[in-house]
């Protein structure tokens, strides 16, 4: 249930960060805004560290280079995010991310990359993601 909870909040939170930051590259420019937030966020997160002490930073010699790249994905998908909601508003750009991001899913979990246990997806799965799509294309619909 906990791992639910997580998942709407990261949900909401990411919507709610795209409409944000559209608001602000409209002042200041995308990539001012992509930086301002990257750089929020460090330290929202060094201040929950500091406060949590979970961890250590000397492991981070242990984390594979591949891996860091995940910070460079959050100011990609900062930058892709408002300029969609820009171009197509929110409801469309939450509507294709959350499709763009299960068929990464899919792909991961099917590969087993990054060191994940393969999973079999099934018929269900994939007229799930099939629904979803028909879904977005029916939104879509002017």
């Amino acid at each position: 249930m906990q791992g639910i909870l997580f998942a709407f909040l990261g949900g909401a939170c990411i919507t709610l960060q795209g409409v944000i930051n559209t608001r602000i590259s409209d002042t200041i420019g995308t990539w001012q805004a992509v930086s301002l937030t990257q750089f929020v966020g460090f330290l929202l997160a060094l201040c929950i560290w500091v406060v949590k002490r979970d961890g250590h930073i000397a492991q981070i010699k242990k984390v594979k280079p591949l891996y860091l790249l995940g910070g460079g994905f959050g100011a990609l998908i900062i930058f892709s995010e408002v300029t969609a909601i820009q171009h197509i508003g929110v409801t469309f750009t939450i509507s294709i991310l959350l499709i763009s991001q299960l068929c990464m899913a899919f792909l991961i979990d099917i590969k087993g990359w990054f060191g994940l246990i393969k999973q079999k997806m099934k018929l269900p799965q994939f007229l799930g993601i099939t629904i979803m799509i028909v879904g977005v294309l029916i939104l879509s619909y002017k």
